[in-house]
């Protein structure tokens, strides 16, 4: 069995106790059923951070060291910390409109930031895309993660500054209001989430090291001179007619 198949099966096992511990903890009383989305909601967001922080931290390297690895773990990275944000926006809005009564408010700082950050790392997948040189690509690509990652503490941080719609920081505070078998149910499911990073940035690097390779063979292929594919007559074999 390889790593990939490994992981994978890891990380199915640990979603499924995660949601073990979701589906027994108690539900909050003005919430009822819609506690439960919180349990996907925030260890993806929560993991959308962390993936950005690993890009950030791979693109400094790729920029000090130039190894092809950190641009690659950098890529990766953002490709899963997108599908995160994704998850959490969705699910923010499904839980959102039966408990505010709206699937999104313009106005709030939280939601903004946290699409504002979906939209500029999709940007940066685009980026990628458009420059066909690797090492160019690297190089815009590491500064683009490094100065984009601003947005991570700024999402985190904006329930602080502007009070709007979304509730404030409960979880990482000394004076957490949060039951004891809901941090419990959330703490599970943000562990699971983390191996289900894991197994995607497993396969994801995988398939970047074989675009490289492939990339690599195109270019060695377009550097062959033309005309070197032929060669002179051999005379010995030449008959005559």
């Amino acid at each position: 069995m390889n790593r990939h198949r490994i992981l994978g099966l890891t990380a199915l096992a640990a979603v499924l106790v995660g949601f073990y511990f979701g589906g027994q903890a108690p539900l909050d009383q003005l919430q009822g059923e819609y506690t439960r989305i919180m349990y996907v909601h925030v260890p993806s967001a929560w993991l959308a951070y962390l993936s950005f922080l690993v890009t950030f931290g791979a693109s400094i390297l790729w920029l000090a060291r130039r190894k092809p690895v950190y641009d690659r773990i950098a890529e990766s990275s953002v490709s899963v910390g997108v599908f995160f944000t994704a998850l959490a926006l969705m699910t923010g809005m499904i839980w959102g409109y039966p408990v505010w009564g709206t699937f999104w408010d313009w106005g709030d700082a939280r939601m903004m930031t946290t699409a504002l950050m979906f939209f500029v790392y999709l940007g940066y997948l685009a980026l990628r895309r458009s420059i066909p040189d690797p090492a160019m690509r690297a190089t815009r690509s590491a500064v683009l993660g490094i100065v984009a990652f601003f947005l991570v503490p700024l999402s985190y941080v904006s329930v602080i500054i502007v009070r709007t719609l979304h509730q404030g920081i409960t979880v990482v505070r000394p004076d957490s209001p949060i039951d004891g078998e809901i941090l419990l149910a959330l703490l599970s499911n943000v562990g699971a989430f983390t191996v289900v990073y894991l197994a995607f940035m497993s396969v994801k690097t995988a398939i970047a090291r074989g675009e490289e390779e492939l990339e690599e063979q195109s270019a060695a292929a377009d550097a062959t001179p033309a005309g070197a594919a032929i060669t002179a007559p051999n005379l010995e074999k030449v008959r005559d007619v």
